[in-house]
């Protein structure tokens, strides 16, 4: 991913799983701090207290970001050969739900690597996933189906 791509899926995940210097319990109950971390999967450092500051916000963002796309690259070799817009959208997903409800998207991620990008769209919106998480699969649905980002939304 491109650095200037990778500045991108930073503002959107910021958008899209908000920024917390204080730990929260996200909408499945995961004790969750930072931007979307989850601390039961994978706990803090040990000496680090709260709140959070913004260079520990960010490294943990760095470092489940380095995970996602290790994920990624081992199951989805082909991942990042799409377009940065698509490329992030995948990164997006990833990073919200983890590669392994991921690569439950069967039909969707074939469709991705088949560059079927309205039937992806349509498995994206269709999901158990797009309920639970609301406009933000209507925007990551429009960015794969047209390679762009909606108007407004960043």
């Amino acid at each position: 991913m491109t650095p200037e791509n990778l500045a991108l899926l930073d503002q959107e995940l910021r958008r899209d799983e908000g920024v917390r210097n204080m730990p929260y319990k996200d909408s499945r109950g995961f004790n969750t701090v930072g931007v979307g971390h989850n601390i039961d999967a994978k706990p803090l450092p040990s000496d680090w207290t709260f709140p959070l500051s913004d260079t520990q916000i960010n490294q943990l963002l760095n470092d489940d970001l380095q995970d996602t796309f290790e994920e990624l690259d081992h199951y989805l070799g082909w991942w990042d050969s799409l377009d940065d817009v698509r490329q992030r959208v995948l990164a997006n997903m990833c990073f919200n739900m983890g590669i392994g409800v991921l690569l439950e998207f069967t039909n969707t991620l074939a469709d991705i690597k088949a560059q079927n990008w309205e039937a992806a769209a349509y498995g994206m919106l269709h999901s158990l996933w797009a309920k639970e998480v609301g406009p933000r699969a209507g925007r990551l649905a429009f960015m794969m189906k047209y390679g762009k980002i909606m108007a407004g939304t960043l």
